[in-house]
């Protein structure tokens, strides 16, 4: 029965099997004894497993290292720690004096690709660095420089096996390998998994069928000229099975993220809240001044915050509120307090930043004549400098809601973010612990519990200051919040990395649970 369901690659597959009933090959020793396409065999191994004809005998993972176009260009023009060191030597020959800047535009590298070629120099005792931020080379050759010289050369000429290279060119091969978060590396480094294969006790039977019988040719096509010619009455047609379950298929459908993005608005808007919209470059004045944070805050410093480049600086802020918030900041005015007490920098309120929180979208709907009562939610796009692991991005979407009325409370505020957390994120477990922001009196943190993270932030909320209400023109209560999507998401979608959610891999995104 077996042998009338076989195709003929499965049929090649077997009888290469038992030509070698001692030593199981690999899939590239089978291909070469088949004169099969990768792709052929792949296929007939995957069917032959199915059926239960052949097993996995031996499964090895090598890890195999290679350039990648960054290190091709290392190859060329040599790596920033090779330049740097250079550049070190040239100048203490000459007597000149050497900043890092002056590596910066003589190389036209990176400002981070010197940095860390310094700082390896530095510890290694290639340079030293001197008064006035001045590099100077000591004489001493560089461990890393002379084994990143050695790899590039070694993998000009093709990939290799990792554990080929002794340790010290592993050690630097694996630092400067392409890593999630750091795509800007010389090498590679993947993993290739090596199978053999042997029949089973049903393979074995059925080989030695085909080894009795041979393998005759078979039609797997009814095509016209068989029959005009009568010629299909000699041949032999393939036989199929309908017993083995058919392979998947990828439907297409929207992003699983895409999905809970629209889910969590349509909730805000079927529980009456308007849309408000905001641009991903805002001025500090929106983003952080008109939400009575202080110039000399330290949320406002280029390592938490990015500024813009080119134009620096917003033409105009927006009178009254220039003027009143000005007045906030300085003396209180108007808010029943005595303010920051500093000068107020106007200049400085118009400087160019990415958006950092989808609070500066609330300000500017404050500003704009917000209705009362009313509630008003945004999904925003935020940057922030931080270091990428498994719950922080350097870019993330904001939730950003609030509501105004004169009976808005705080207990209005902790029972609104208790149903986001159990109705959008899905969560079982919520806590809520004190917080301070410059902006809210009393604030807030919300907590999930991530099955697998264990307690995760989702962000602060709080009732705004009179400090930022009264400048933008609202004389009641405001509640306001700011949760963070893409941890609720990770809750939601049973997700363990945040990175996940914006993955490349096809295979991932068709899996990834989508309905909540």
């Amino acid at each position: 029965m077996f042998v009338d369901n076989l195709h003929p690659l499965e049929s090649k597959v077997l009888l290469a099997l038992t030509r070698q009933p001692d030593a199981p090959p690999t899939l590239d020793q089978l291909a070469a004894s088949t004169g099969l396409e990768p792709s052929q065999l792949s296929m007939a191994v995957e069917w032959l497993l199915a059926k239960s004809l052949i097993a996995v005998q031996a499964e090895t993972v090598a890890h195999i290292a290679s350039l990648t176009p960054i290190g091709e260009l290392f190859f060329e023009k040599y790596a920033p720690i090779e330049r740097v060191l250079s550049a070190a030597r040239e100048a203490g020959q000459t007597g000149k004096r050497l900043t890092i800047q002056d590596i910066q535009a003589k190389e036209a590298l990176e400002p981070s690709d010197v940095s860390k070629a310094v700082g390896t120099l530095k510890k290694e005792g290639a340079i030293l660095i001197v008064q006035g931020g001045c590099i100077e080379s000591t004489g001493r050759n560089s461990a890393t420089a002379e084994a990143m010289r050695s790899l590039l050369q070694e993998l000009r000429s093709g990939q290799r096996e990792l554990q080929s290279f002794p340790e010290p060119l592993r050690s630097v091969l694996q630092q400067h390998a392409v890593k999630r978060g750091n795509a800007r590396e010389p090498f590679r480094i993947d993993e290739r998994v090596t199978r053999s294969f042997v029949l089973t006790p049903a393979g074995q039977e059925v080989a030695e069928q085909l080894s009795r019988d041979g393998v005759a040719e078979e039609v797997s096509q009814l095509t016209p000229e068989l029959l005009k010619e009568g010629a299909w009455r000699t041949k032999r047609f393939r036989k199929y099975t309908i017993s083995l379950r058919a392979p998947r298929i990828a439907a297409g459908k929207r992003h699983p993220y895409r999905e809970f993005l629209d889910l969590v608005k349509l909730k805000l808007v079927s529980m009456g809240f308007q849309e408000m919209r905001g641009t991903l470059v805002e001025t500090e004045f929106w983003n952080m001044d008109a939400l009575f944070m202080p110039q000399f805050h330290p949320a406002r410093d280029i390592h938490d915050v990015y500024f813009v480049k080119n134009p620096t600086h917003a033409r105009t802020i927006a009178e009254p509120y220039l003027t009143q918030v000005t007045q906030v900041h300085e003396k209180g005015t108007g808010a029943g307090s005595t303010g920051w007490g500093y000068a107020f920098d106007a200049e400085r309120a118009k400087r160019l930043v990415l958006r950092s929180q989808g609070t500066a979208v609330s300000a500017r709907t404050l500003a704009a004549g917000a209705s009362v009562p009313g509630k008003y939610f945004s999904i925003a796009r935020c940057f922030r400098y931080d270091q990428v692991d498994a719950t922080h991005a350097t870019d993330f979407f904001q939730v950003e809601g609030i509501v105004l009325g004169a009976d808005i409370n705080f207990r209005t505020l902790l029972g609104l973010l208790n149903l986001f957390a159990r109705e959008v994120a899905q969560a079982k477990e919520v806590k809520f612990l004190p917080a301070y922001f410059p902006f809210t009196e009393p604030s807030v943190e919300m907590h999930v519990r991530h099955p697998k993270l264990g307690w995760m932030e989702l962000g602060g909320a709080g009732l705004f200051r009179p400090e930022v209400t009264t400048p933008l023109g609202v004389s009641v209560p405001v509640i306001a919040w700011g949760l963070g999507l893409d941890r609720m998401a990770m809750v939601a979608l049973g997700i363990h990395d945040i990175r996940d959610l914006f993955s490349a891999d096809l295979e991932f995104i068709r899996t990834m649970r989508g309905s909540f």
